[in-house]
């Protein structure tokens, strides 16, 4: 496919994404793009290593977190055709010592395959995935099997050995000779190891683990971790994933042939669930597809400690990308780079290279300014050329907009956790918005005069103790807050992100509004009226010393 403008496409794509790895504070970025016939351009940027300013290349490697699912699903699809696999078996059929607390029907690989199975999202306690597999039998099940997408990555890994079960052969052997070699991916690992580290950018994160994450955070190594397991365990560099990408996009027929039968890939990219909460986006067996703007998509993300990771293609213009990045990973870059490519490709006029944004310049600021109330704390707001300012002393600072109602505070006093507003129906205002009438920041509940709601709120005097910080060794999320809040417990993690914690029996509590949630919270250890620790489905936090 012909590319108009290649020179002119390929310097806005060069702009954009150093614009957007500046904003984000992105250490190293590694780019192809590609068509149904082959690469089209490849591109890095940034260095592999900070201190040394070692300069990324196209031969290094990165962790595609769990891009690696869709290929645990292919390893899998191909033992189907083999006749070695139903998909509609019960999981036991193969693998006799899983268990889980169910009262539903028996999970089948379908399931595992769809995040249907109504499994935990999984949290890696353990090192090694077969004991975190294993342990599965102390929880419970969620919801019927089929019927909710619950996004699971140890059900991943339990597909993972399910692999290993069937073919008598490692994970890393199978994906090396299923689909790696076939594909003349030769740079890639199959699994991360201390030997792949040699070759692999070093992935980073915040210095600050216990609190969301800003561009003004100095970035430090991330922990460095060896895993060999079905939910995500692949290294690999943005070329090579292209070649896997342009597999996909030719309905699994590689360089070499096909890959799978065009069953299995109708199976693989299958609208088998709906997402929730995405419009018009569905998962099959390890892909995630949807329509943007009337044009399809296909494609998944990967996360990893210290490493970040896009694939996705649009089907109706034939063109794909690939971006690894060794975090903060610039959010949204894919989205105008396909747009752009699919333009050029199509002769269509080129978009205009987004500006650059600035998440200090809020839309209709003045609906949140005001003074807000917490027993003797205030929150003074003003809106003031188009920013919302915090008055603190004498400093007036101006808040970063994260997402509807809710702001990120660059102040040391402020940034623990983001802050966020409450609206109410009992009025609207003159553009029919339900006016903002309080404020909450992790424990603290502030309110405006205009509220008139309740002020006091019951609650069991057994909760006093769960309120806290707690901390545990492992790096996916190290730090967790618990706070009491109008009457109810929230459980905040370190990126900001709330969920309520719907009270079950004694110290034990579901995550989150939804009945048909697995994941739950244990408190236990009760000491001088505090709670010493927290077990979170499977993975155990200790209370910690800090606020």
């Amino acid at each position: 496919m012909a590319i108009r403008e290649p020179e002119t496409v390929f310097s806005l794509i060069d702009e954009y994404v150093r614009q957007k790895m500046q904003a984000y504070n992105t250490p190293s970025v590694s780019l192809a793009v590609t068509d149904r016939q082959g690469l089209l351009w490849e591109s890095t940027y940034g260095f592999a290593e900070l201190n040394s300013k070692t300069a990324v290349r196209p031969e290094t490697l990165f962790e595609i977190g769990s891009i690696g699912k869709s290929f645990t699903a292919i390893a899998l699809l191909q033992l189907v055709e083999a006749g070695k696999l139903d998909l509609q078996a019960p999981i036991t059929r193969y693998l006799p010592w899983f268990q889980v607390r169910s009262a539903y029907e028996p999970i089948t690989v379908h399931h595992l395959l769809t995040h249907t199975s109504g499994l935990i999202f999984g949290t890696d306690f353990s090192p090694d995935g077969r004991y975190e597999a294993w342990a599965l039998r102390e929880t419970k099940t969620g919801a019927p099997p089929g019927t909710y997408f619950h996004y699971s990555n140890i059900g991943y890994k339990i597909l993972g050995q399910l692999l290993e079960t069937l073919t008598g052969r490692t994970y890393a052997e199978n994906i090396r000779t299923r689909i790696l070699d076939p594909l003349g991916m030769h740079v890639s690992s199959p699994i991360i190891s201390h030997e792949t580290r040699r070759n692999m950018a070093v992935g980073y994160c915040s210095l600050y683990d216990d609190r969301p994450e800003h561009p003004s955070h100095p970035l430090v190594p991330a922990t460095w971790l060896q895993t060999n397991t079905g939910d995500g365990c692949i290294a690999s560099t943005a070329g090579e994933l292209a070649l896997y990408l342009r597999m996909l996009m030719n309905r699994g027929v590689g360089p070499g042939g096909p890959l799978i039968s065009p069953e299995s890939y109708n199976l693989l990219t299958q609208k088998a669930i709906k997402v929730e909460g995405r419009p018009e986006n569905f998962y099959g067996y390890g892909l995630f597809t949807f329509e943007e703007n009337g044009e399809a998509h296909l494609g998944h993300s990967g996360g990893m400690v210290g490493y970040a990771a896009q694939m996705q293609a649009n089907l109706d213009t034939g063109v794909g990308l690939v971006l690894l990045c060794s975090t903060p990973y610039p959010e949204d870059v894919e989205s105008y780079l396909l747009k752009l490519l699919g333009a050029a490709a199509h002769d269509q006029e080129l978009p205009a290279l987004p500006p650059a944004s600035d998440p200090t310049q809020i839309l209709k600021a003045s609906e949140f300014a005001g003074v807000y109330q917490c027993g003797e704390k205030t929150i003074r707001l003003e809106a003031e050329a188009g920013q919302l300012l915090l008055k603190y002393g004498k400093q007036g600072i101006p808040l970063e907009q994260r997402d509807n109602d809710i702001f990120y505070v660059n102040h040391p006093e402020w940034d623990r956790y983001l802050l966020r507003f409450g609206r109410t129906s009992a009025g609207t205002n003159s553009d029919d918005q339900d006016p903002v009438v309080e404020a909450f920041h992790g424990p603290d509940w502030y309110v405006h005069k205009r509220y008139c709601g309740e002020t006091a709120f019951a609650y069991p005097s057994e909760w006093e103790a769960y309120p806290g910080h707690y901390s545990t060794h492992n790096p996916w999320e190290t730090n967790l807050r618990v706070v009491l809040r109008k009457g109810r417990l929230f459980l905040i993690r370190s990126t900001g992100e709330e969920e309520v914690l719907i009270h079950l029996e004694g110290g034990k509590f579901r995550i989150g509004e939804d009945t048909r949630s697995p994941e739950r919270l244990v408190f236990d250890s009760v000491l001088n009226g505090q709670a010493l620790r927290v077990n979170y489905s499977g993975c155990v936090y200790y209370r910690f010393f800090s606020a």
